[in-house]
Order: structure tokens, then C-alpha cells, then sequence
């Protein structure tokens, strides 16, 4: 298989979570590689749309953006109307205009904490990229460069106290892990008995050509 169509598919037959929505979660750590896989799935699933955390994560609190998320996205999907949410703009750090979210019947939601306890009532699926913090972290300082030093020190520790308090991993009901060429998918920790959860076996996935 060259390309992600078999996950897509599966994705596909799970059953709504959130409202007529399929909502299925890209967690991991910060610099583990989840925007470039969430950007690749989506691609698979026909330009599924992508709800990308750091447009709800803020300079003064990275992880406090529950309620937002509740009441301009989770609330509208479960309805079956359009979302709007304001992202985040990090160099003016100040909320830019609306942005429109589908209820697609799929929607991805991409970022660190995207597994978390609040969310995993509305979600059909929740896949963790399999990558441990210290080797993502310091992947995600050598993508940024020294510039973002300080920033990836507020950071990683803010991560640390989140994933302390309120782990993904172990309710994951799939493991991606990207290897030298394309992704391994994983059968997670909390993965549930049903066609709706059911992997049996590793697959090697590569990405589109």
C-alpha cells in the first residue's frame, strides 16, 4: 500500500461522535510529527478539514483553551452546523477573525492535548504519535532553531504538567509511528473490543508520492 487510503477508509465507518461528525484526534507530543501526518490523513480523506490546537493555544496559557473549544467548535458539530473559531495569531498575539470548520464527516483535530480527558467523550477515534518526549522535543528545537529557546522551555514543562495530570497515551486507541519511509499503525493501549476500534495487526503506511 502506498498511501494512507486504508486508514481513511476505516476512519470513514466508524460512527458519528459529534453529531453527524466524526471527530478523530492527532495527539503527541510537541515536535513529534503530528501536523505533517494530520495534514497527510486529511489528504487521504479527500481534504477532510483540520482543527490545529495552536490556533486555540495562547502565550498566556497553552492549555486553558477547553471552553473555547467546546463552545465555537464542539457545540456547532454536534449540531450539525458550521463552527467558527477564532485562531490564535502568535506574532501579533492577539485573536484573528472567525474561521469557518465544516461538520465534515470527518474532522481531524491535530495538536498537543488533543486526546485529552474533556475531549474524549466527542471522539470516534484517538491516535497517538508514538515518539517519547525527550526525542520530540529536541526534534521540534532543531526544526525552530535557537531563536525559540526560551519559548520551547516554557513550553516543554507546561507539556510535562499536562500529560502528568491528564495522559493520552494510555486511552489511544491506535500508535502511529513514522519510520524511515511512511507510518507504522499500532494497536493503542486503550483501543475497545468492536468494529468501531478494532486493529489487529501492525501496517506499514507510507505517505502519498
Amino acid at each position: 500500500m502506498n498511501d494512507l487510503s486504508l486508514l481513511a477508509a476505516r476512519l470513514h465507518t466508524l460512527a458519528p461522535s459529534c453529531g453527524p461528525v466524526r471527530l478523530i484526534s492527532v495527539d503527541g507530543h510537541a515536535g513529534s510529527g503530528k501536523s505533517t501526518f494530520a495534514s497527510r490523513l486529511a489528504a487521504a480523506l479527500d481534504g477532510a478539514p483540520v482543527l490545529r490546537l495552536d490556533d486555540l493555544a495562547t502565550h498566556e496559557s497553552f492549555f486553558a483553551w477547553v471552553d473555547r473549544l467546546r463552545e465555537q467548535v464542539i457545540g456547532p458539530l454536534s449540531r450539525g452546523e458550521c463552527a467558527y473559531y477564532a485562531p490564535y495569531d502568535w506574532t501579533a498575539r492577539a485573536f484573528a477573525a472567525p474561521r469557518a470548520l465544516e461538520p465534515a464527516p470527518v474532522v481531524l483535530i491535530e495538536g498537543v492535548g488533543a486526546g485529552r480527558r474533556a475531549l474524549r467523550p466527542h471522539l470516534a477515534r484517538l491516535l497517538w504519535m508514538d515518539l517519547g518526549a525527550t526525542e520530540s522535543w529536541e526534534r521540534g528545537r532543531r526544526r525552530d532553531g535557537p531563536t525559540l529557546s526560551a519559548f520551547w522551555d516554557e513550553w516543554t514543562a507546561a507539556e510535562a504538567v499536562h500529560f502528568s495530570a491528564d495522559p493520552s497515551r494510555p486511552r489511544a486507541d491506535a500508535l502511529v509511528r513514522q519510520l524511515p519511509v511512511g507510518y507504522e499503525w499500532l494497536e493503542g493501549p486503550g483501543a475497545a473490543a468492536g468494529a468501531n476500534h478494532s486493529v489487529t495487526e501492525s501496517e506499514r503506511i507510507a505517505p502519498p508520492s
